[in-house]
């Protein structure tokens, strides 16, 4: 069994509101310093296959395929071994 964690987020050069917003809202509370935040997803998918590779091709599948918008978003992930 495998833990795919998932890390979704917009493209360079995507306007991320929600991370603007963050920026902002930080800012005012004295954090001044940062330069820049962006906002994304994480997503946990228990994956019951034996092989690692096997595990991985389907993580990309689904990422290419229902998780994303490959036009605004690109994505990451780990997968690690997990026993019962």
């Amino acid at each position: 069994m495998f833990l795919a964690k998932v890390y979704i987020t917009y493209k360079k050069g995507v306007l991320d509101p929600q991370g603007s917003t963050v920026k902002k809202a930080l800012g005012t509370m004295g954090f001044d310093t940062i330069e820049d935040v962006r906002v994304g997803k994480y997503m946990e998918i228990m994956l019951e296959e034996k092989e690692k590779d096997v595990a991985e091709q389907k993580i990309k599948e689904m990422c290419d395929k229902v998780l994303t918008n490959p036009v605004i978003e690109e994505y990451s992930y780990d997968i690690l071994e997990v026993r019962k």
